[in-house]
């Protein structure tokens, strides 16, 4: 189960307990299934004449797992939408083989002030590969639950 909003104050961090590997294959059926034809993603003649000398992993399939790494301890099951992101960035790519892990803060946290039972809290979701180089920062807003009145804490 993930966490009430009560349970996320600002300055609230969370070491995602669950890696991912990401492989080729994961790379193929992404970057095919989004239908993005970059063969920097999928050539590995074209990607080998870059300056990174092998195929980039799809840079959306790294924030999308970064996120789904953070679903866990998190928003399941406690969140009412995925509000949004704000910035995202990519400071170090991933390749085929890579690990990731994450490492969320809570940068801002309110009650909504137009639905009673809900809060919004923001999300600084940090991707790491292997070698413990940033590789992905995202700012994600949800609209999370309040803890139920008949739930215990």
């Amino acid at each position: 189960m993930g966490s009430w909003f009560e349970e996320l104050p600002v300055g609230t961090v969370v070491r995602h307990a669950i890696t991912r590997t990401l492989t080729e294959t994961d790379n193929v059926l992404f970057t095919t299934l989004s239908m993005n034809p970059q063969p920097l993603h999928l050539d590995h003649d074209f990607a080998s004449k870059t300056e990174f000398g092998r195929p980039l992993l799809n840079s959306m399939m790294t924030v999308a797992t970064v996120v789904g790494l953070a679903v866990p301890e998190l928003t399941l099951g406690t969140t009412v939408a995925n509000l949004g992101f704000g910035s995202i960035e990519f400071p170090k790519p991933m390749f085929a083989g890579d690990t990731l892990h994450v490492i969320t803060e809570v940068t801002k946290a309110r009650l909504s002030s137009s639905r009673p039972g809900v809060g919004i809290v923001e999300f600084r979701h940090d991707g790491y590969n292997q070698h413990d180089e940033l590789v992905c920062r995202a700012f994600r807003s949800a609209m999370m639950h309040c803890r139920p009145a008949d739930e215990a804490e």
